[in-house]
């Protein structure tokens, strides 16, 4: 039997002389033998890597490619579902879900043309009247500078320089040339708003056909979870949307009587535009809205567009603390702060989508996750309103109060004066 040492391993015995030296363990790194085969796992996962490559490669460039149709398909599902209520309103009483979806999607382009008619008719006035009094501004800039800066300026001169500086010529050119890319940009607008209305009927028409569709790919005890989920989500989108019309309704009048008494012209269609503006673009659209009647009432009098600013602000805190509160306590009662971070998050991931579809989708979540999330009694602890528990000892206000009560103090032994 060989030796071992301490650790197990056997000792070396000294060679005999002459004999040749014992061979040890190949060193590592060592080639193998001509006989060694690869594994036969290795081949196989070789290419199931370079398959799993591929195959995300390939999903993450249909997916590039799809965004803008994924984006649309989102718009058209949460029209949908703000259709909802009306359809299936019109559907319980007799009509048909495909015809009560075409009424309801015909009275929307009825009401969005007439606004972009209303609109463009204003904006195409006010334009053709600072193009008639063009020449009154421009004589009236000219006599401010000589009176000022002592000049022999002539509206002639500044016109014969204006056309004929090459500035102009260099704008002239630029925008013939970007006529062409505004032209494509409002087809591909007008197809992109073709695509999300016909996503967004069939979506409506055929609802229950979805539906049944999505549940029959799910066990009978997820079912009722979706179609839970699924009502939840009506409910909160039409409730954000009718909540907002209403609002807008009001700020619209509430601004129209305003213009009216300020006597500034197309008073009607600037509290159009400043109830849909004001209402259907988050955190800026109140400023948005009130930027275009304090232009209008800047033409008439430079105090009108003061006042307009004044009302919009007051407006905006009488409807952020009064109005909403009241409207939207039952259909999208979210914290201001949460509604003001799905915004910003909304805009980061799909730009204006995002904003618009945030806080839908953040009432849907929360509404979901009410339901099913436990929930537990709060203790009765005053540290939950914000008080200072036992243990924090009494505030710097009520130490002084008692201190100045107490009076001083008559519990220490007074000390007498040895030299008295």
């Amino acid at each position: 039997m060989a030796a071992t040492d301490e650790t197990g391993r056997t000792a070396r015995q000294p060679s005999a002389p002459g004999a040749p030296p014992p061979t040890g363990p190949p060193p590592v790194g060592h080639a193998a033998e001509p006989g060694a085969r690869m594994p036969r796992w290795l081949p196989r996962a070789m290419v199931l890597a370079l398959a799993l490559i591929a195959v995300f490669q390939l999903g993450s460039w249909a997916f590039h490619q799809l965004t803008g149709l994924l984006i649309n398909v989102l718009i058209a599902f949460f029209l949908a579902l703000a259709v909802e209520p009306a359809v299936s309103w019109m559907a319980a009483r007799g009509v048909r879900r495909g015809l009560g979806t075409f009424l309801v999607f015909l009275g929307v382009f009825v009401t969005a043309a007439g606004f972009v008619t209303l609109l463009g008719s204003m904006l195409a006035g006010q334009i053709i009247t600072i193009v008639e009094d063009f020449p009154d501004y421009l004589d009236s800039v000219i006599n401010w500078v000589n009176a000022h800066f002592h000049t022999e300026l002539r509206r002639v001169d500044v016109q014969e320089g204006l056309l004929r500086s090459d500035w102009l010529r260099d704008y002239v050119q630029n925008s013939a040339t970007g006529v062409l890319d505004v032209s494509a940009q409002v087809l591909g607008g007008l197809f992109q708003l073709l695509t999300v209305g016909l996503f967004s009927f069939y979506f409506a028409a055929d609802g229950p056909r979805l539906r049944r569709t999505v549940c029959s790919l799910l066990p009978p005890a997820r079912q009722a979870e979706v179609l839970r989920a699924w009502e939840i989500a009506v409910n909160k989108t039409g409730g954000y949307l009718y909540s907002r019309g209403l609002m807008a309704l009001i700020s619209g009048l509430a601004h129209f009587v305003l213009l009216e008494v300020l006597e500034v012209p197309y008073a009607p269609v600037l509290a159009v535009w400043v109830g849909l503006v004001s209402q259907f673009i988050p955190t800026i659209g109140t400023y948005l809205a009130g930027a275009l009647p304090m232009l209008i009432a800047f033409t008439v009098d430079p105090w009108y567009a003061l006042w307009v600013l004044t009302f919009v602000v007051f407006y905006q805190q009488f409807e952020n603390y009064v109005l909403q509160p009241k409207l939207t306590s039952r259909t999208v009662d979210i914290h201001p702060a949460v509604a003001f971070g799905s915004v910003v998050a909304g805009t980061a991931l799909l730009g204006a989508v995002g904003a618009l579809i945030a806080i839908p989708a953040i009432a849907t979540l929360q509404a979901f996750l009410g339901a099913y999330v436990k929930r537990y009694d709060v203790t009765d602890d005053p540290r939950v309103h914000g008080h200072r528990g036992p243990g924090g000892g009494p505030g710097l206000l009520l130490r002084v109060r008692g201190l100045w009560a107490r009076g001083p103090d008559t519990t220490r032994p007074r000390v007498e004066d040895p030299g008295s």
